[in-house]
């Protein structure tokens, strides 16, 4: 008997922008939290790091990172920043990048919506990098590389689920790669 229920979950989760003003509660919090500190790492250094926030305003100024794509969150009751110690990991894009999905994944399994805002490589104006503009506003060392921010809420939209049919197994290739 085969258990599908994690494939219906990663089939169900969706990128969500839209929130209500419901708080998320400690409990959930300590969930995400929970989810975020079991990924794994590069040689087990667990050297990632969690900004939680929840006030409104410091919120609405991590709105203002990017001049696109990123101003939805302004309308997020929580947004975890998900940063590295670089110093501790080779790997650090990669295990915050674990750390996030699973954030991700937790949240919808709870019945909440997210969404990854990238920060690293991205630029807030023509002069200051989203990095830069996140970690001053956080008070982050400059250490810790910013991979992402994900928005979290009840989620006030509804997006269909995967249609497997349409999924692209042409990107799928046994043994050796093949030219389509």
């Amino acid at each position: 008997m085969t258990n599908t229920a994690f494939f219906e979950l990663l089939k169900t989760r969706r990128s969500i922008r839209k929130f209500s003003s419901e708080q998320i509660s400690e409990e959930q919090k300590a969930l995400l939290m929970k989810a975020a500190l079991m990924a794994p790492t590069a040689k087990h250094c667990n050297a990632w790091e969690f900004v939680v926030v929840e006030q409104t305003d410091t919120i609405c100024k991590l709105s203002e990172c990017r001049p696109t794509g990123s101003q939805f969150m302004k309308h997020a009751p929580l947004v975890v920043v998900v940063a590295v110690n670089k110093e501790k990991s080779t790997a650090w894009v990669e295990d915050a990048s674990i750390a996030s999905a699973f954030i991700q994944l937790q949240a919808h399994s709870m019945g909440l919506g997210s969404c990854w805002v990238q920060v690293n490589g991205r630029m807030k104006d023509e002069t200051v990098d989203t990095e830069s503009y996140v970690r001053a506003l956080l008070g982050m060392p400059e250490t810790l590389g910013i991979v992402c921010m994900i928005a979290i809420g009840r989620p006030v939209e509804h997006k269909n689920a995967f249609e497997e049919d349409k999924l692209q197994f042409e990107k799928v290739h046994n043994e050796r790669y093949h030219e389509k």
